[in-house]
């Protein structure tokens, strides 16, 4: 498939699945509804009210994730960096977890934003300082300290259901499986900033991120700031993955497995490889979310759950790729 086709091929994807998405579900949705602003109607309360903010918060959440994951891939050089493997998403859990058992003594305006934020921002110093630790950076250093601090932080937050009562443990449980279960514009709107202030930062090292993905060394020897590009990344990277974690819970693999089909499609070219991985992963997320709430309905699936079952086999396909080319098979 030439680029340019698929560059066409990605827009009107995700321009069909924001269009059609909206309409899917138990309930249908009387073109008539559409008009009645007022919301006068059932079906236009339920397609204004809630439809079409679920739709847009689980494009946002996708392309939030998605382009975490161009970013971090790119910095390591490995198609299997995520925020998960690098315990970002774990430490925005965490701090999440924490805001659930205490939101009742702690009424902060957007409070689990906040506390997932500053849990992500935790698990990236925490890595970033155990590899400090030992003279020598290396990519692989990271992403091993990633999994280890993303398996601390998944005790943790065990640690907090198990003190919690059973209500607390409920939520937690539920909001960790990953969910869009939203309703009116509140939460699309915040995800709307901060996904856009992310995927800003991301697309502006794009040049960097295209040298640093051949080589640390050849990105200096270009005039690249390796350290100051590699802060700006994770601090990007720490505020869409709070606002991910913070509304829909800890949703995986989107962040693993966008980014690696646009860039066959589109290659490694981050100036192009960034929009097209936001548009597939948006739709993508989108199109599982609608998956979930119509597969059983008029009971409701979490995605998480929908993702993790396309996920898993296509990270061991991917780990058997790269291990197979690495054996010069």
């Amino acid at each position: 498939m030439k680029k340019s086709i698929a560059h066409i091929f990605i827009i009107l994807f995700a321009v069909l699945v924001l269009l059609l998405t909206p309409f899917a579900g138990s309930i249908k949705i009387p073109l008539s509804a559409l008009k009645d602003f007022e919301l006068t109607t059932t079906g236009a309360q339920i397609f204004y009210s809630l439809r079409l903010p679920r739709v847009f918060t689980a494009f946002l959440a996708g392309a939030a994730l998605a382009c975490c994951g161009v970013a971090l891939q790119a910095m390591f050089r490995n198609p299997l960096a995520t925020p998960f493997t690098l315990g970002i998403s774990g430490g925005a859990a965490f701090g999440a977890a924490i805001y659930v058992i205490f939101a009742a003594s702690l009424p902060i305006p957007y409070g689990s934003v906040w506390f997932s934020f500053a849990g992500s921002l935790a698990a990236v110093l925490l890595v970033y300082g155990l590899t400090r630790i030992k003279k020598g950076f290396s990519v692989g250093t990271m992403l091993l300290a990633g999994i280890a601090v993303n398996f601390f932080f998944s005790s943790l937050i065990l640690f907090l259901q198990y003190i919690s009562d059973f209500t607390q443990s409920f939520r937690i449980i539920h909001w960790l499986m990953g969910s869009v279960d939203v309703t009116g514009y509140s939460t699309p709107l915040t995800m709307l900033v901060l996904t856009v202030a992310g995927i800003a930062i991301i697309a502006a090292q794009s040049a960097n991120l295209n040298l640093m993905s051949i080589s640390d060394e050849i990105a200096i020897a270009r005039g690249v700031d390796v350290k100051n590009t590699r802060k700006i990344v994770f601090f990007a990277t720490s505020i869409m993955v709070a606002a991910v974690v913070a509304f829909c819970g800890p949703i995986g693999f989107v962040g693993l497995m966008a980014p690696h089909i646009c860039r066959l499609l589109v290659g490694p070219d981050h100036k192009i490889l960034t929009p097209a991985s936001v548009l597939f992963g948006g739709a993508f997320l989108t199109l599982c979310d609608t998956v979930a709430r119509t597969l059983i309905a008029p009971a409701e699936m979490p995605v998480g759950v929908i993702t993790a079952l396309l996920g898993g086999p296509f990270f061991i396909w991917l780990l058997l790729k790269n291990t197979d080319s690495k054996s010069g098979m």
